[in-house]
């Protein structure tokens, strides 16, 4: 049986059911549609067997969602994606330009890093950040509210926050105990992947399975400096003015910043943040250890 777990919110509402082809002819004629929002995915597992395939419809959003409601769950079948979201920066990272050839992205949901937001816990795919890439996350919310039928465009709300409206803060960025401060942040993005905001490569030099983190920090400079910059963030050019951006490479990271911004986590918005943390699986790992030792030294 195929399944398709469709998100009636992706891609602006539009989302399109019928676009699964393999070598031109719709493989699909015995399958079943359900809304994943509607969908109890623990269970659902339960009743897979691996003659099956489950298609995940839908972009980042989707999958953000998928990722953290079905967090330990062993699925016994292939987990596949269809492209059909605002934007598919996780499948960019993975290679699967177009839904001609799937990927099955099992093995990639075992490894997420964990953010940490307020107190609240979420597994993420391609990255984490607070200053300019989350106001431009709220920018696109906004749009896709006001214009609901149209496709919003990432780099033109991008360029009129960095022209105009964005005042970045100091932030402090601890990456595996050592700890830099920086002023006027225009970005600090924590990375498990190479993109966010539709193909923006954030951060060239991260690789998905060395099982570490990139904390991408652009700050200081001009706006017009920023913005030049900023055109580079597509090919990943921006990392060759050290000047202004630095990428460190870690497993522990928090970042705080002296007023509260805007925080976007696999393009999902919280705002009115003022810190923020990021774990890998050897973090994690290592913290549970180190918990699980001073419990033993406490009960003893």
């Amino acid at each position: 049986m195929n399944y398709f777990l469709y998100n009636p919110k992706s891609n602006n509402e539009n989302n399109d059911l019928n676009i699964i082809t393999e070598n031109g002819q719709n493989d699909c004629q015995v399958a079943m549609k359900i809304c994943l929002l509607d969908l109890d995915i623990a269970q659902f597992a339960t009743q897979l067997s691996q003659d099956d395939r489950v298609f995940i419809c839908g972009g980042d959003g989707t999958l953000h969602y998928f990722a953290n409601n079905s967090w330990g769950i062993d699925f016994p079948c292939p987990l596949y994606v269809i492209r059909s979201g605002t934007g598919n920066d996780f499948l960019n990272d993975i290679g699967q330009k177009d839904n001609s050839t799937f990927i099955d992205i099992r093995e990639y949901l075992k490894d997420l890093p964990e953010g940490e937001i307020n107190g609240k816990k979420r597994r993420f795919l391609n990255g984490i950040g607070f200053g300019l890439d989350g106001e431009v996350c709220l920018g696109v919310e906004q749009y896709k509210q006001k214009h609901p039928k149209k496709k919003a465009n990432y780099a033109t709300i991008a360029v009129k926050q960095l022209l105009f409206t964005y005042k970045g803060p100091r932030v402090k960025v601890t990456v595996d105990g050592v700890s830099k401060e920086y002023d006027d942040v225009w970005a600090v993005s924590t990375m498990k992947g190479k993109y966010y905001g539709g193909g923006l490569m954030i951060a060239p030099t991260q690789e998905r399975s060395s099982g570490k983190l990139s904390v991408m920090v652009m700050h200081g400079g001009a706006r017009l400096k920023a913005l030049s910059l900023f055109a580079g963030l597509s090919k990943g050019s921006h990392i060759k003015c050290q000047r202004i951006v630095e990428i460190i490479e870690g497993d522990d990271v928090r970042v705080e910043a002296d007023r509260p911004s805007t925080l976007q986590i696999d393009g999902e918005v919280y705002l009115d943040v003022t810190s923020y943390a990021a774990k890998t699986r050897a973090a994690l790992e290592a913290q549970d250890v180190s918990e699980g030792a001073e419990d033993a030294v406490f009960s003893n």
